[in-house]
């Protein structure tokens, strides 16, 4: 028997994961636009941007002017990515709201990706965990590549557990761990998550979902069924491309599940998320045309209950 939980946040990572690795630039108005429709669509948890270098990551090179200019809704807890030391001092003048530090558990990625040995990639969100619990700043770590890997196949479990640990004892109790690749499988990602609760029972643990695959609703559930806390996507279901081997882009998307699908999915299953369902699609759908794209989800081309009821009644 499944364990569901009467409830699970929904994290929206859209903002930063979606728009950085589009291939075009998304201007800073559009960005603005952006985030304030998805404070007024009730996303409890939005990831603005990132404050990381702009050679590195020029998408994200306005991270402080949008900062700036956004809406702020009561309630609503408005992160950013700081992906070092450096980043999280930017963070903290800037206000956010959360800091997400991110390392990796695939060695081979964290190298391509940072540029970091796993020691180097430990310092600094110790560091960045710091600086943000001088500012009075809740933090959360990113544990990328936490299932499967491109380059190494199957990250060994003892791996993930041992960085977990490590980072729990520089203090930091909040965690999620990414499915980087959209390839996981349910088995996989329910176990791991249950492992880390047994080794670290005094940790909170989320689930970043890619969906390459195609498991990655299935992924979800697993999350859940293990304790996962929270669960995250992407608007639309844009970005989630990270570094890869050239030839895997050719497979297809390393995309993110679409925020509006989950939701949807959690809400029919009765798990409350805070979100209204039609509320999310909408605002799926007024993103898609602030960024001029077609969103990727189900729900917001129609594959809704209430939209298959109404066209079914309009049809009869």
């Amino acid at each position: 028997m499944l364990t569901i939980p009467d409830s699970v946040l929904v994290a929206e990572v859209g903002p930063r994961d979606g728009l950085q690795s589009l291939p075009r630039w998304i201007d800073t108005d559009a960005k603005v636009r952006m985030v304030d429709r998805l404070s007024e669509a009730g996303f409890p948890v939005i990831e603005v941007t990132g404050f990381v270098s702009p050679r590195v990551i020029p998408n994200l090179r306005d991270a402080d002017e949008v900062f700036a200019r956004i809406q702020r809704r009561p309630g609503t807890v408005y992160r950013a990515l700081v992906p070092n030391a450096r980043g999280a001092e930017r963070a903290a003048a800037a206000g956010v709201g959360e800091m997400l530090g991110l390392t990796t558990a695939g060695e081979i990625y964290l190298k391509k990706n940072q540029n970091m040995t796993p020691d180097t990639a430990v310092e600094q969100a110790a560091e960045a965990f710091r600086i943000a619990d001088r500012a009075g700043i809740p933090f959360v770590m990113a544990i990328g590549v936490a299932f499967w890997c491109a380059y190494e196949g199957a990250i060994p479990e003892d791996r993930v557990l041992g960085l977990a640990r490590r980072l729990r004892n520089a203090g930091i109790r909040r965690f999620y761990l990414a499915g980087s690749m959209g390839m996981e499988d349910p088995a996989h990602v329910g176990r791991l998550i249950g492992r880390v609760y047994d080794a670290l029972p005094d940790v909170e643990v989320g689930f970043h979902v890619h969906d390459l695959a195609g498991m990655g609703g299935a992924n979800v559930l697993a999350a859940i069924d293990a304790g996962a806390r929270w669960v995250e996507g992407s608007i639309c279901g844009i970005g989630g491309g990270i570094a890869m081997p050239g030839a895997v882009h050719e497979i297809g998307s390393v995309g993110n599940l679409p925020t509006e699908d989950i939701v949807c999915m959690l809400e029919a299953m009765g798990v409350r998320t805070g979100i209204d369902p039609d509320a999310a699609v909408a605002a799926a759908r007024d993103v898609a045309a602030i960024l001029g794209i077609e969103p990727r989800s189900r729900s917001a081309k129609g594959a809704t209950r209430r939209e298959v009821l109404a066209a079914s009644k309009a049809a009869a």
